[in-house]
C-alpha cells in the first residue's frame, strides 16, 4: 500500500494542483496584472515626474540665470543712472555756484558805485565846508575884505572894458 498511499497521495495532489490552476490562478494572475499594470503605471508616473523634475530644474536654471542678467542690468542702469545723477547734480552746483558768484560780484560792483557816490557827495560838502571856512577865515581880517572888494570891483571895470570896447 506504500504505493496504493503514494498514488492516493499523488492523486490528491495533483487535484489541489488541478483545482488552484483552475480556479485560483486566473485571480491570481488578474490580481497579478494589476499589480504589474499599476507598478508599470507607476514607473511610467515617475519617469514622467522625473522629466517634470528636469524641464523644472532647467526652467529654474534659466530663470536664474536670467535674473542673474536682469540683475546684471538692473545695476548697470542703476550705475548709469546714479553716475548721471552725480554729473546733473554736479552741473546744477557749478552753475548755482556761478550764479552766486556772479551775484556777489553784481553786489560789491554796485556797493562801490554806492560808496564812491556817497565819497564824492560827503567830499562836495567837505569842500563846501573848508571852503566857507577859508573864506569866512579870510574875510574876517578887514585888509583881506578890503583887498577882495577891491579885487572884484577891479575884474568888474575889466568886464565892463571889454564889453564896451565890443559893443
Amino acid at each position: 500500500m506504500e504505493i496504493g498511499g503514494f498514488l492516493a497521495s499523488l492523486a490528491g495532489f495533483a487535484i489541489v494542483v488541478f483545482v488552484l490552476w483552475r480556479y485560483a490562478k486566473p485571480p491570481l494572475q488578474r490580481v497579478m496584472r494589476k499589480e504589474q499594470e499599476a507598478i508599470r503605471q507607476q514607473m511610467r508616473d515617475a519617469e514622467a515626474a522625473r522629466e517634470r523634475l528636469e524641464e523644472a530644474e532647467a526652467k529654474y536654471r534659466d530663470a536664474v540665470e536670467n535674473a542673474r542678467t536682469e540683475a546684471a542690468r538692473i545695476r548697470d542702469t542703476a550705475r548709469a543712472d546714479a553716475q548721471r545723477i552725480v554729473e546733473e547734480m554736479r552741473e546744477r552746483a557749478e552753475r548755482e555756484a556761478a550764479r552766486i558768484r556772479q551775484s556777489g560780484e553784481d553786489l560789491l560792483v554796485s556797493q562801490r558805485q554806492q560808496i564812491v557816490r556817497e565819497l564824492h557827495a560827503e567830499i562836495g560838502e567837505l569842500s563846501t565846508e573848508l571852503a566857507e571856512r577859508l573864506v569866512s577865515d579870510h574875510m574876517s581880517e578887514p585888509a583881506n575884505r578890503s583887498a577882495s572888494v577891491d579885487r572884484f570891483l577891479d575884474e568888474l571895470e575889466a568886464m565892463s572894458g571889454r564889453s564896451e570896447g565890443d559893443g
